[in-house]
């Protein structure tokens, strides 16, 4: 029986949806899906950190003796007082004319509406300008051009969709913060990105982690463990991966914070953004933009206890034309570098270096790894001779969007307790949902039951040892070593001979009476 907490939080998660789906049908006119997408989520982030702050500083009053403290009622000139130490707990600091709420009020007769907003986002990033949360908080605003001509062809057009949007996402039933059943803005931010996930991959290889996944992954970073210090993706994309800590293991058992590497600035926008959504404070995270491979950012930060990735498939890399990377330590042990064509390995290879001993990466892989020749297989050499392989798990097809490949999930421990690698056929394990394929609860329960209880399971799981895989030129892929189930009908030979054989009786049967027929009709004697 669904109790009473599920079924509201279901009731609320609808309704949340239905209204941003409404937002966007009624206010995207001629805007590009996922330009528009950048519009609701800057308009909604733009909300949260609004209420957000008036919320930390009315608790904070009150629970001084002012029991009637609105922040969003006192003058620019009185907020100014605490500013500097909001901005030390905080991040950052909003005036209250600055405040969503305010700036909705007046929308509609503001003829400078977007000159307005570009101030008071321009204020926000300012106001965390020489403190510890500058980086943090740089730039979230740069993919919302409230000056665009996609908004309109005129300053009036532009400034009427502005207002419409600003009552609409004003008006999304996201209630308090701190008693919303559900991590309503976090909802908010995740299904805007599956509504348009199907644009998301604008650069190769890039496909963005349904969410079922997402917590697949961060369940195998973390089984048996309650807490863990450091989370990190190499290729963090929005986020939705570290954030799946905060959800299984709660942000307040992820200890010192989490860390993430993105390539693609908007994308690194919408991750910082999306941390200060799911009420992740600036510092308890740090999310950098540039090349991972290349130049990665989080050199004092590792090692990292727990480690989840998807990264970008078979992207291209530096890979043996940079003649610095064979001698990088994270590289260097295999004595080889990924293809130049396919970075995969590479993007392992940096996750196992960056993994603590008692750790565990859980990481999405291009099928290809796990049999192809060459540098990959000197690669899968190491990682096998070296027992960093704990699993190896096949996924269905088309879970992802942007692609129907077939993934897969390796596993990395610096710390086995035996030399064995265990491969798990999950291929089966889905339920068609809409145009996609789906991990229900019970797959992902199926797939953690197996990986924890190590042990072979009759077409589902396999314990081989990694002399067995050394003797199959390092082959990894789960079809080598799970056998498939049988499917065919099985035949009872003694009765299929006893059909056949009354078949050929019939027949003679049917002969004789023919030829009796044939003969009566030609007046021959039978």
């Amino acid at each position: 029986m669904q109790n009473t907490t599920d079924t509201t939080k279901e009731q609320e998660r609808t309704e949340l949806h239905r209204a941003i789906w409404q937002i966007a049908t009624d206010l995207r006119g001629s805007v590009d899906g996922w330009d528009f997408k950048q519009y609701v989520l800057g308009i909604l982030f733009y909300r949260f950190i609004s209420e957000n702050l008036t919320s930390y500083i009315n608790e904070d009053e009150r629970r001084s003796g002012t029991k009637d403290f609105d922040y969003a009622k006192l003058t620019d000139k009185k907020a100014e007082f605490g500013r500097a130490d909001t901005v030390k707990e905080k991040g950052f600091y909003i005036l209250p004319s600055e405040l969503f709420s305010n700036v909705r009020s007046k929308a509609r007769n503001d003829a400078n509406l977007n000159e307005t907003l570009t101030k008071v986002f321009r204020n926000i990033e300012k106001s965390a300008k020489g403190s510890d949360s500058e980086n943090d908080l740089k730039g979230l605003f740069d993919d919302l051009d409230v000056n665009s001509n996609k908004l309109g062809a005129t300053v009036e057009k532009r400034n009427q969709k502005l207002a419409k949007l600003l009552d609409a996402i004003g008006d999304l039933g996201l209630g308090n913060y701190y008693d919303n059943t559900i991590d309503a803005f976090g909802d908010a931010y995740e299904f805007l990105m599956t509504m348009y996930a199907s644009n998301a991959g604008k650069s190769g290889g890039e496909f963005f982690t349904p969410q079922e996944v997402s917590e697949l992954l961060a369940c195998l970073a973390t089984v048996g463990k309650k807490e863990v210090n450091k989370v990190y993706d190499p290729a963090c994309g929005s986020g939705s991966l570290l954030l799946k800590f905060a959800k299984i293991l709660g942000k307040e058992n992820v200890r010192i914070g989490f860390f993430g590497q993105e390539s693609n600035i908007t994308t690194y926008n919408l991750c910082r953004i999306n941390m200060f959504l799911h009420d992740i404070n600036y510092n308890h995270f740090d999310i950098a933009h540039g090349d991972t491979l290349i130049d990665p950012k989080h050199w004092d930060d590792e090692p990292f206890d727990a480690i989840v990735s998807n990264p970008p498939y078979s992207i291209r890399w530096e890979g043996d034309s940079n003649t610095l990377l064979i001698n990088d330590p994270r590289f260097a042990p295999a004595g080889v570098l990924a293809p130049k064509s396919k970075a995969d390995l590479a993007f392992t290879m940096h996750m196992l270096s960056w993994l603590s001993t008692s750790g565990t990466a859980a990481i999405v892989e291009f099928p290809g790894v796990l049999y192809r020749s060459g540098a990959e297989q000197k690669i899968r050499k190491y990682l096998i001779d070296n027992n960093y392989i704990d699993t190896v798990i096949q996924l269905p097809p088309d879970l992802f969007f942007g692609t129907t490949i077939a993934t897969c999930i390796i596993v990395l421990k610096k710390s086995k307790k035996d030399n064995k690698t265990l491969f798990i056929d999950a291929s089966a394990e889905f339920v068609r949902g809409g145009n996609k394929n789906k991990l229900t609860d019970g797959n992902r329960a199926k797939i953690l039951q197996a990986f924890t209880k190590r042990a072979d399971m009759g077409h589902f799981a396999k314990l081989v040892s990694n002399k067995t895989i050394e003797e199959n030129d390092y082959n990894i892929a789960v079809s080598s070593y799970v056998a498939q189930k049988d499917t065919r009908e099985t035949v009872d030979i003694k009765k299929l001979n006893a059909e056949i054989k009354g078949i050929v009786a019939r027949q003679n049967e049917l002969r004789k009476a023919i030829d009796e027929i044939v003969a009566d009709i030609e007046g021959r004697p039978n």
